[in-house]
């Protein structure tokens, strides 16, 4: 459960596999990021919970990825996701566009074992005039009202930061729900933390609520500040300097790659 290095834990992501990962205001394990970057994987699919934001221009920029889903892509007061919106027009990456609520309620579905999951929000909308192939419209058998049915998404990884894990390898998240979703629907979950403690979490009400049980988590490796230069909610917050300096530095690159073609 606990492993020793990063490296470690990024070697359990194969090419070609699957990723969910949360946006930048939640619990982003960017220093395992980083690493799987360093490690060369490729092919991967990236699902964003909702959207992505520096984790998925990190590793688009790298050709780490070849496809993703994702409600949005961009980098919030940074603007625009520059590696992002270079590799999609210019083929170098697919893109299936979909909405939080079907994001969320196809990992809802995986987390509760079932083929899909239905939602109305979204029906009128372009996304559904596009006739996904994993998304039915079905007339509600007790209302009638006309229905999409989102097929469940199951992760092959779900990757995140949290603060605190405990020695049972159990995992605190606090607010983050999406993460306990994540973890619920994938079929393996690896996690960084800024700390490790003794004490179970699940022993303590104040922290038991907000804890994601050991049997839903495959691996746990302790990274002090491993959100950074992203914020962690009660720990730290963005570094702002290195945030910019790396959205100029992914301009640079997608200059570069323009001037050589």
């Amino acid at each position: 459960m606990l492993v020793d290095s990063l490296d470690d834990l990024v070697a359990r992501i194969p090419d070609g596999a699957s990723v969910a990962l949360p946006p930048d205001y939640s619990g982003c394990a960017m220093a395992a990021v980083e690493a799987l970057i360093a490690a060369g994987v490729r092919g991967l699919h990236l699902i964003g919970v909702p959207s992505l934001g520096f984790q998925g221009d990190m590793l688009i920029g790298a050709g780490c990825a070849a496809s993703l889903e994702a409600a949005a892509v961009g980098l919030g007061e940074y603007g625009p996701a520059p590696q992002f919106d270079a590799a999609l027009k210019g083929g170098r990456i697919s893109m299936k566009d979909a909405t939080c609520p079907a994001i969320h309620a196809g990992l809802q579905a995986a987390e509760r074992g079932v083929g899909s999951m239905p939602i109305a929000g979204i029906i009128g909308s372009d996304l559904v005039e596009a006739r996904r192939e994993d998304w039915r419209v079905v007339d509600d058998p007790f209302t009638g009202r006309p229905t999409v049915y989102v097929r469940a998404i199951t992760p092959d990884i779900a990757l995140f930061h949290a603060a605190l894990a405990d020695r049972d390898g159990n995992v605190w998240i606090g607010v983050r729900r999406e993460l306990m979703t994540m973890a619920h629907a994938a079929r393996r979950t690896l996690v960084t933390v800024e700390r490790i403690v003794d004490e179970s979490l699940l022993a303590d009400d104040r922290t038991a609520a907000g804890t994601i049980p050991s049997l839903y988590l495959d691996a746990i490796c302790l990274a002090p500040l491993g959100a950074r230069p992203l914020g962690l909610r009660g720990c730290y917050g963005p570094d702002e300097a290195a945030l910019r300096a790396y959205v100029a530095r992914a301009r640079q690159a997608v200059t570069a790659l323009r001037q050589e073609a």
